[in-house]
Order: C-alpha cells, then sequence, then structure tokens
C-alpha cells in the first residue's frame, strides 16, 4: 500500500469524525476487535479452548469458585450460552459444578487440577499474543492504552471517590 493511499485513509478517517464521531469510534472499536480475536482465537484453539472458555477459566483462577450466574454477569454470557460453556469445561475436564451447600438450586463451579494448569499454559501463551498485538506501541503507550482501555470498558470501577 503506498502512503498516499494511507494518507487519504487517514484524511478520510478524520473526516468522519469530524461528521460523526461515534461511528468512527464503532469502527475502530469493531477493528481493533477483529485485529486481536484472531490470533487470541489461534492460540487457544491448541488448547481446545475459545474465548469464552478462557473468559470463564480466567474468573475461576482469580476468584476461585462461583456461581453459574456470577460467572455469566462476570464474562457478559447469558445464561443459555453459560451452561454450553460451561458443559464443555466439565467433558473436558478442565472445571467441575459442584452443589453448594444449603442451596440445591444452586451450583458453585471451580476449576480441576486439569483446568488450572490448562489456564496457566494458556495465560501465558495469550501473554504473548497480547505482548505482539501491542509491541508497535512505545512502553509508555502500552501502559496509557491499556489503561484507558481499562477505563473504557468497566467505567463504574474508575469512577473517582
Amino acid at each position: 500500500m503506498s502512503s498516499r493511499a494511507v494518507r487519504a485513509t487517514d484524511e478520510d478517517l478524520a473526516r468522519r469524525r469530524e461528521i460523526d464521531g461515534s461511528f468512527v469510534l464503532g469502527l475502530m472499536l469493531r477493528r481493533a476487535h477483529d485485529r486481536a480475536v484472531v490470533p487470541f482465537a489461534a492460540v487457544l484453539k491448541t488448547f481446545d479452548i475459545e474465548l469464552r472458555h478462557f473468559a470463564v477459566l480466567i474468573e475461576l483462577s482469580e476468584r476461585g469458585p462461583l456461581s453459574q450466574r456470577e460467572l455469566a454477569e462476570r464474562t457478559g454470557s447469558d445464561k443459555v450460552a453459560m451452561v454450553r460453556t460451561l458443559d464443555h469445561l466439565e467433558a473436558a475436564g478442565l472445571a467441575v459444578r459442584r452443589q453448594v451447600p444449603g442451596d440445591r438450586r444452586m451450583h458453585a463451579v471451580e476449576l480441576t487440577g486439569k483446568g488450572r494448569e490448562t489456564f496457566a499454559a494458556a495465560h501465558v501463551a495469550a501473554r504473548d499474543v497480547a505482548a505482539g498485538l501491542l509491541a508497535h506501541l512505545e512502553p509508555t503507550e502500552r501502559e496509557q492504552f491499556t489503561d484507558l482501555l481499562e477505563r473504557f470498558t468497566y467505567p463504574a470501577e474508575h469512577r473517582p471517590g
């Protein structure tokens, strides 16, 4: 691609930003998602898991046993999709659902030993993918990007006071 085409694209984005900043934001977020999801999905596939499974493994690794409802809320999943995700994790031997004492209807989900091992290995691989995605940024830009993305994604957790 010539630098002239890049300048035209930059000018076009600048023009769109002036016309409708929300469109450009949505477009850039979609492109960022597309750019990140392909390499993350590829590396996770080597562990026979998908992004939705990895999200659950992260939550269970960080917080310990959680209810299906809590997992659905924390990962942004609906109840039906969470059941399918947990069915796969259980079939793979990565997680188990156990009845919560005193509440026959509620189940807590926890990692198995194999789940902890798989998460640890997948986490290292995912960290390498993330580093590659941000490699073109300066270290201070990486830190700023990550901070801004966290604040954008979780606004309630970053309110002052």
